[in-house]
Formats: structure tokens, C-alpha cells, sequence
């Protein structure tokens, strides 16, 4: 394997997958479910559930060294784009300054009924 996986303490996974892989100063991190520790999807709000999302790309970037300061990228994938405007909210919460570039896509289904899938990259090299 070119890059070296990543996978913190509390992962859940739905398949046979790295939760991230490193490659050089690059973090590639699987799209994250609003999976809680138990396997389980969190329930709730579209909002709630993109701050789980969140938090669990966080792991993911701190068991490599890093924050989600060090987002470059970020992809989001909705079932429903009427969630947008919360996600959006939800999401801004995390990012007070120089967000990440984003992309949000609608799609028709989402692993195990998600209603939100969060995928991103994060650059771990020297300050440019």
C-alpha cells in the first residue's frame, strides 16, 4: 500500500476500509457515517447528526497528528438537500475561520439509511 493507514482508537466501520490514509503530507479520509461509538447511527436532527460526522473525522485527523484545522477539503454527500440549510449551520460551528473548500452533492442513498456522509482531506506537511 502507497500510504499508511489510519485508524484511531474509537473507529467504526461499515466495510472493508481505512477510516483514513496517509500519503506523504496528505490525509485521505473515508467518507464518515453520524456513527457513535456503539455502531449504531445517532439519531436526531440533521444538525446533530452532521456534528457526529464531524467529530469523527476529527479522530481520524488527530490519530495522525493533526485538526480539523488541517482540513484542505471537505465533501459532503446528502440525501435530502432540504437538510442543507442545517447542515450548513451545524457545520459553520466547527470552521469560525478559513473553512476548507466544500463541495456538497446530492445523492439518492447513503450507507445504512444515513441521511449525511462527510469525506475529507487534510494536509499534514510544513506551513506553506
Amino acid at each position: 500500500m502507497p500510504g499508511r493507514p489510519v485508524v484511531p482508537p474509537a473507529a467504526t466501520v461499515v466495510g472493508p476500509y481505512s477510516p483514513g490514509v496517509q500519503g506523504g503530507p496528505f490525509l485521505f479520509i473515508s467518507g464518515q457515517l453520524p456513527l457513535l461509538p456503539t455502531g449504531e447511527l445517532a439519531a436526531g436532527p440533521i444538525g446533530d447528526q452532521t456534528k457526529v460526522c464531524l467529530r469523527n473525522i476529527a479522530q481520524v485527523v488527530q490519530a495522525a497528528g493533526g485538526s480539523l484545522r488541517d482540513l484542505v477539503k471537505v465533501t459532503i454527500y446528502l440525501a435530502n438537500m432540504d437538510d442543507f440549510p442545517a447542515v450548513n449551520e451545524a457545520y459553520a460551528a466547527f470552521f469560525d475561520r478559513d473553512p476548507p473548500a466544500r463541495v456538497c452533492v446530492g445523492v439518492s442513498r447513503l450507507p445504512k439509511g444515513s441521511r449525511i456522509e462527510i469525506e475529507a482531506i487534510a494536509y499534514l506537511g510544513p506551513s506553506l
